[in-house]
Order: structure tokens, then sequence, then C-alpha cells
């Protein structure tokens, strides 16, 4: 994204990561703060193989990151956490993100 203005492939990209109440509650619970796989399967009440596959949706779009870290038992645990954003959508942000679309 440049300056604020997504291209037309970013914002497919965000549209499509965000139109899934899973994906949309996996958000708002990264929104307070980071949290590892398992807890965060155990809070939104899903399995963990399906909050991985929304997880991996959310990272490739850019909505959240993840790290790998090593429990003080030796356990590896990965976390995930939001990535600020804001889209201001309107018509017009539509219209000049469309220019750019590559598919």
């Amino acid at each position: 994204m440049d300056e604020g203005i997504p291209t037309g492939d970013d914002l497919v990209a965000l549209l499509a990561a965000l139109a899934s109440p899973h994906r949309l509650r996996v958000v708002a619970a990264l929104a307070g703060g980071r949290n590892y796989v398992s807890q965060l399967a155990r809070d939104l009440g899903i399995s963990r193989a399906l909050l991985q596959v929304h997880l991996k949706k959310l990272e490739a779009s850019g909505l959240v990151t993840s790290a790998l870290e090593v429990s003080e038992d030796g356990k590896a645990m990965h976390y995930y956490e939001v990535v600020p954003f804001a889209v201001h959508l309107t018509p017009e942000t539509v219209e000049r993100a469309s220019t750019s679309l590559t598919t």
C-alpha cells in the first residue's frame, strides 16, 4: 500500500481476509494483545486446525504477524498479533484501487 491508499490487489486481499466471521473474531481477539495458537483456539471455541487456516489467510493479507517462541519448559509456542491497520472505504477509494487490479 502506498500513502494509505491500497492497490486494487491489496484491497481485494484485505476484504477477502475480513469476509469471514471467524477471521473477524480472530482479529478482534488479537486486538487485545498477542496470543498463542492453543489459547486463542480455546478463547474462540474453535479447533487449532481451523484457527490455523484462518490465521494463515490473515497473515497472507498482512493483517497479523507471527513469531515462534520457546517457553521456559522448552515447548514451542506460535504467537500471533494483529498489525495496526485502517482503511477508509469510499466509492472513490474503490475507484482508485480498481485501476491497479492485476486480476
